[in-house]
């Protein structure tokens, strides 16, 4: 047995996959040369880390039977793939055991590909399992995602209002990030066909930075537009879409000054 065969053994002994006969074959191979016993420690240590940390679940149904016809429908390869891998001259096409030729190549390929496919199985229950996880930190809204950078830029600043009914709002900027949000708890519904509007206040002139809606009076709306030095924060509430002409319809319901 030369040492590629001895590692198709080893990834089938790592996964318990081994018939008896492979099994003592690799037994003995692995007595007989102690310099190929890493490959069969780093073969033991892969298995075990494709395990760890993944909490038993059910195999989703037919996978068993979908992993087996994927096996048998994967070409295995024969007398001339065994040549032009190993380097070696094309021998006899018909060999059989008892002239004393090690066991076909094929059956040991098997074990190769069973521990790759295994592998990948494993690491689809790794992913299922912190799917929803890395879902949500790939889809986080824009607001929540501006709101973290400005509270992590040295310059970050805050300023919060109170209502008459007891909501609040708390806007939040920073001027190397050029953003603001605005933070909302308590804030009422409005009817029906109608949305608050965010505004950038720039001295006199009132600027549209977009429009938001409230989940059970909280809100996190990121203002469009680049905020700069001084505006002041304001909200109204207009028709659906936001004011038609860019410019504020009614009374503002929320000003916050930043400077």
């Amino acid at each position: 047995m030369n040492e590629k065969d001895f590692a198709e053994l080893a990834a089938g002994a790592a996964l318990h996959a081994l018939s008896a006969d492979d099994e003592r074959r690799y037994r003995r191979a692995l007595a007989e040369h102690p310099e190929w016993a890493a490959q069969d420690d780093t073969d033991a240590q892969t298995g075990a880390l494709l395990a760890d940390g993944v909490a038993p679940v059910a195999p989703p149904a037919g996978i068993r039977a979908a992993l087996l016809a994927q096996i048998a429908q994967t070409p295995q390869g024969g007398a001339a793939e065994s040549s032009s891998d190993s380097g070696e001259p094309d021998g006899p096409a018909d060999e059989s055991p008892a002239s004393g030729a090690a066991a076909p190549a094929p059956a040991r390929r098997w074990t190769r590909l069973a521990f790759a496919l295994a592998a990948c199985l494993a690491l689809l229950v790794g992913i299922g399992i912190g799917a929803v996880a890395l879902n949500d930190q790939l889809n986080r809204p824009a607001s929540v995602v501006a709101l973290q950078e400005i509270e992590s830029a040295g310059d970050a600043q805050k300023a919060t209002v109170e209502l008459d009914d007891g909501a609040t709002a708390t806007a939040h900027w920073s001027g190397s990030v050029g953003k603001a949000v605005l933070v909302t708890d308590g804030l009422p519904e409005v009817a029906d066909g109608k949305t608050y509007e965010l505004w950038f206040v720039r001295g006199e002139d009132p600027i549209a930075a977009g429009v938001f809606d409230v989940d059970d009076g909280e809100a996190t709306a990121l203002l469009e537009g680049e905020m700069q030095a001084g505006d002041a924060i304001a909200v109204t509430v207009e028709q659906e879409g936001g004011s038609p002409s860019g410019l504020p319809t009614t009374d503002p319901v929320i000003v916050i000054p930043t400077a």
